[in-house]
């Protein structure tokens, strides 16, 4: 009877008496960490607030409506998705391969996969160029024996988008494979299942979100690819003249339709970043 009487705080049970929760008194924040952090959000937001502000809105529905930009949006859309369905094609049995087997070479390999993240776009097409042009390593041959020229052309655009853009989906979904727990697969191989059929009937439905969120980001990185695009495949208007090509054009000619193509972009990273926030963000 006297248990009952005790504070809930301090009956006895099996991890020992509650503590009560202590809060952390709230700390001014120092000035040398205040005022940088305040300028570096004043300096990424600022030119974003200004192409809003400087927007075209009354004339923003012709500046859409015109050819140039029509056929600049929908090369885009195409050949992001395009590319996108290669980096899934390819990216997703390289990124098992990482994740899942063990070779020679390895964590070269994974680091040689994840250069296109860091190198520079222009390079990336130049190196497309020597490997895939006309007289190129690869490009050669596919000429002399199937007639097939890939640089300046759409196809180009295609190849150069996912060039940059699969190392995101590869990432992203390896990454999902290690968490991934490998006894399932296992358990389905010893029941009978091929290697091939674990993978499709048991990993791939556990890791499709990662698969799901690298081939967002992939298809928003080869929506606003422009570098090796340029240098594979050129800037002709209606075969591979893309957004980013279109903006860099209209910049010198005409700075509305180069707004009203800046909007479009940044209208679809921030849709980007809003679907993936559960998965890549943490906030209050």
């Amino acid at each position: 009877m006297t248990d009952l009487k005790r504070p809930a705080a301090a009956r006895p049970g099996r991890g020992g008496p509650r503590r009560p929760r202590v809060r952390a008194a709230r700390r001014g924040v120092p000035l040398p960490l205040l005022v940088p952090g305040l300028l570096a959000m004043a300096f990424l937001l600022v030119p974003l607030l200004a192409l809003l502000v400087r927007a075209p809105w009354r004339g923003l529905p012709s500046q859409l409506a015109s050819t140039e930009v029509w056929q600049a949006l929908q090369l885009s859309l195409i050949s992001a998705t395009a590319a996108t369905a290669v980096a899934l094609v390819l990216g997703v049995p390289l990124a098992w391969l990482l994740a899942r087997t063990e070779f020679p070479g390895r964590g070269l390999v994974r680091a040689l996969v994840t250069l296109p993240l860091v190198l520079p776009p222009v390079v990336g097409g130049v190196a497309l160029l020597l490997a895939l042009g006309r007289n190129g390593i690869v490009g050669k041959s596919l000429d002399a024996w199937f007639g097939i020229t890939l640089p300046f052309t759409t196809a180009g655009v295609v190849i150069a988008e996912a060039f940059v853009a699969m190392p995101f989906l590869v990432i992203s979904v390896e990454g999902t494979l290690r968490a991934a727990d490998p006894r399932y697969e296992e358990a389905a191989t010893t029941l009978g299942a091929s290697r091939f059929t674990a993978f499709r009937r048991v990993t791939l439905p556990l890791i499709a979100p990662g698969i799901a969120a690298g081939a967002v980001l992939a298809w928003a990185r080869a929506l606003g690819e422009f570098g090796a695009t340029i240098t594979f495949a050129g800037n002709f208007p209606g075969r591979t003249q893309t957004m980013p090509l279109a903006v860099y054009l209209a910049l010198q000619n005409d700075p509305e339709a180069a707004i009203a193509l800046s909007l479009i972009l940044l209208a679809v990273s921030i849709a980007v970043l809003a679907g993936l926030r559960d998965r890549w963000m943490t906030g209050a």
